[in-house]
């Protein structure tokens, strides 16, 4: 099995075996309090239909009124500055979900919009992070010349530590100013902004949502807007390094391959127009020719390790022209076979620019041929 298949097959298993860790992990820290605050709801529902004596309809109802009007306590969501900032969380794939569109119009115009944005802005997020990581290794050269090290260069993990340690300076600011801003404890901004960077949005906590902040503070939205683009930009450059390394190997695995392939084509090219011999010896020197087989019978055909393929079956006649174009043997590589453990007939079969002769029918006493003679005690054979 190639090794590319045996690394998907590992991903798909350990990816599985993953979230089914996680699932139990989630469901130990959070199940329990789940269904103490669902026993405490109902309680006060209960408590609250029989101190005022409602009925359980018009309590729906009321909570229906409540649920809905939770939206529009931030102020209005559709003016430009919250539909730049609904536009921001689409192109973003963030998605916080605090503010949807309500009309046909604008739930067609949200799929059409993404279907265009989202490409642009991964493209685009993409792009600035290799100029990210580019500038990053310009100046960890500088330092270490200025250093004088005797290594400038920087490595993979020199960048992937530069790019870690501006996420976590990213991370850490946005949390200090969200906190102050939001009223949020430190620990809390610090999980809305790594939440927000990594694209899940929960939409549990969103900035800008309170005392009308898309309106009257068009600073504080600023900061917003800027925190999650710049932020977006630098966990960019870390997927450069991280992500891309492992989707890439594939690629490289499949490039090494096809250099072995042609390294073994072009070691195999250099035998074209040499005669091997029954005995397994090379003439070299010799010119190829049509050679027709003495025997019916023989229904297994052998090759060099210029590897052309030929069959029986297709040809009646057991004469076969030379194609000397190595393009036709390109996916076949050589498989060392020691001579002395094959069986074969020593009967004459002409090969891909290779004639593979009885040494009966060489004469090495005529001066015209003067054919030299290399042993050989390995050669590569293909039936």
């Amino acid at each position: 099995m190639k090794k590319q298949n045996v690394r998907t097959i590992s991903l798909i298993v350990c990816t599985f075996t993953y979230l089914l860790v996680g699932a139990a992990v989630f469901d130990s820290l959070e199940s329990e309090t789940e269904k103490r605050r669902w026993e405490a709801l109902q309680a006060v529902e209960d408590m609250i239909i029989r101190k005022y004596n409602i009925s359980l309809e018009d309590f729906k109802v009321m909570e229906t009124v409540v649920l809905k009007s939770e939206p529009h306590k931030a102020g209005q969501q559709w003016k430009f500055t919250g539909a730049f900032y609904y536009a921001t969380t689409v192109l973003t794939t963030i998605g916080y979900g605090h503010s949807t569109p309500s009309t046909i119009g604008g739930k067609l115009f949200t799929m059409c919009y993404a279907i265009v944005g989202i490409p642009l802005g991964l493209v685009m997020f993409q792009s600035i992070g290799e100029r990210v990581n580019r500038l990053s290794s310009y100046v960890i050269q500088a330092v270490r010349k200025s250093l004088r090290c005797k290594r400038t260069a920087a490595s993979e993990v020199d960048l992937i530590c530069v790019v870690t340690t501006l996420s976590s300076l990213t991370i850490a600011g946005g949390a200090a100013a969200f906190s102050r801003y939001e009223g949020w404890s430190y620990f809390d901004s610090v999980y809305y902004c790594f939440i927000t960077l990594t694209t899940i949005g929960f939409g549990d906590m969103v900035a800008l949502q309170k005392d009308n902040a898309l309106n009257n503070k068009p600073q504080y939205v600023m900061f917003s807007l800027i925190f999650i683009l710049f932020g977006l930009a630098i966990v960019a450059a870390s997927l450069n390094l991280l992500v891309l390394r492992f989707v890439t190997m594939n690629t490289e695995d499949e490039r090494r391959d096809e250099a072995q392939a042609m390294q073994a084509l072009q070691v195999a090219v250099k035998l074209e127009g040499d005669v091997i011999t029954a005995n397994g010896s090379i003439l070299s020197g010799y010119e190829g020719r049509e050679v027709t087989s003495n025997s019916s019978e023989s229904t297994t055909s052998m090759c060099s390790c210029s590897c052309a393929r030929f069959s029986a079956n297709r040809h009646k006649k057991h004469q076969f022209k030379a194609r000397r174009s190595p393009s036709h043997i390109r996916h076949l590589l050589p498989e060392i076979v020691p001579m002395q453990d094959l069986s074969y007939d020593t009967h004459s079969v002409y090969t891909d620019g290779l004639d593979i002769v009885d040494t009966s029918s060489v004469s090495p006493s005529k001066p015209h041929r003067q054919l030299l003679k290399r042993n050989v005690s390995l050669l590569s054979f293909r039936i």
